[in-house]
């Protein structure tokens, strides 16, 4: 599968974790430590990270971790962090773009499930995308409600 797709408008290509810092930590982790958009496993060989760019401006990231809920029955699982557009870029579907292109470049994996926590104003976003909630919302300091999600990649 190729690493880069050029939509009309838009290239979405896997990018560095360090690259997607610029995204996550203005968006994710707004007035917070630098630090707090670092995630645990985000340079390991089976993390993978998108980037969504127009004129080589990158304007929304998402990353894969190979991670399993324990909630979710299938062996072939990975999750979904760090799902951010720029306030400015957002409404545009750039988030669709870079999600759908992350799921086709699993899915050539053999992942079967994707899932994450989603804050609870971003529910219908992934609902939109054919996730769906199961279990119970939950708190997460200093970030909110969230919900987790999933969906089958058929």
């Amino acid at each position: 599968m190729l690493n880069t797709i050029n939509t009309p408008k838009y290239i979405i290509k896997l990018i560095s974790a360090q690259e997607s810092y610029q995204v996550r930590h203005p968006v994710l982790r707004p007035g917070r430590a630098f630090e707090t958009c670092i995630f645990d496993g985000d340079t390991l060989e089976t993390t993978f990270h998108f980037g969504i760019f127009l004129n080589n401006q990158l304007l929304g990231i998402c990353s894969l971790f190979k991670n399993e809920h324990k909630n979710l029955s299938d062996a072939h699982q990975y999750q979904l962090r760090g799902m951010a557009v720029l306030a400015e870029q957002q409404g545009k579907g750039l988030g669709k773009l870079v999600l759908n292109y992350a799921e086709s470049f699993i899915k050539a994996k053999g992942i079967t499930t994707i899932w994450c926590n989603a804050r609870e104003v971003a529910t219908k976003f992934y609902t939109n995308l054919g996730y769906e909630i199961f279990g119970e919302p939950f708190e997460i300091e200093k970030i909110g409600t969230h919900y987790a999600m999933y969906k089958p990649l058929q």
